[in-house]
C-alpha cells in the first residue's frame, strides 16, 4: 500500500516472525511483509539465506501511516524487543542473516535512526551494533512466512521465542497496540 498516508520502514532484527509478530499489532501499521534484503543475490530463497551465503538479512518491510505512528514510534519499538547489541545474532539464531539493521527508505531515517542509536548509547550491556544503510532491494519471503505466528503459534519456536517478543510488546507499548 502506498499512498500520501503510507511510508515505508525496513526493519532487521534477527528473525522475521519476531519482528512481524510484533509490529501486525501497532496501531497505524497497514501491512508488514517478511522478506530478505542486504545480500548480492537475486530473488534468494529462505534456504540460500539461511545458509548465510547470500549476504541477506531476514527483514520485514512495515508499510505504515505516519500520523498515527511515526518512524521514531517504529524505532522505539525495534530496539526494545531485540538486542541489537549481538552482531549476527539473535539468541540461538546465528549468522549475518540475524544481524541487526536499519535499512532507511529516505534520508530522514537514516538520520533518524543514528539520532536513536546515539541517544540510547549506554542504555544497553555493551554498545549498539545496528548498521544504518541505505535500503536496497527488497525480496518478500515465500508465502508460507507471512502472518507465520497467527499460523503457527502452537509450534515450540513460536512459543519459546516469538511469543515472548510479542507479550513484551503488549506490556511495553499498550499505547500502540491495535484497537481493533
Amino acid at each position: 500500500m502506498t499512498d500520501t498516508t503510507s511510508e515505508t520502514a525496513i526493519l532487521a532484527g534477527g528473525c522475521f516472525w519476531c519482528l512481524e509478530a510484533v509490529f501486525l499489532l501497532a496501531e497505524g501499521v497497514h501491512t508488514v511483509t517478511s522478506g530478505y534484503i542486504g545480500g548480492h543475490v537475486d530473488a534468494p530463497t529462505y534456504h540460500q539465506v539461511c545458509d548465510g551465503t547470500t549476504g541477506h538479512a531476514e527483514a520485514i518491510r512495515i508499510e505504515f501511516d505516519p500520523a498515527r505512528i511515526t518512524f521514531d514510534d517504529l524505532l522505539d519499538i525495534f530496539f526494545a524487543i531485540h538486542d541489537p547489541t549481538t552482531l549476527n545474532r539473535q539468541g540461538n539464531d546465528v549468522g549475518t542473516q540475524y544481524r541487526s539493521a536499519i535499512f532507511a527508505t529516505t534520508p530522514a531515517q537514516a538520520a533518524a535512526a543514528q539520532a536513536r542509536i546515539a541517544a540510547l548509547a549506554g542504555a544497553y550491556h555493551a554498545p549498539i551494533v545496528t548498521e544504518v544503510v541505505p535500503a536496497p532491494v527488497f525480496w518478500p519471503a515465500e508465502p508460507y512466512h507471512h502472518d507465520y505466528f497467527s499460523r503457527n503459534g502452537h509450534q515450540p519456536y513460536c512459543q519459546v521465542i516469538v511469543a515472548p517478543k510479542v507479550q513484551k510488546f503488549l506490556r511495553a507499548f499498550p499505547q500502540r497496540v491495535r484497537s481493533t
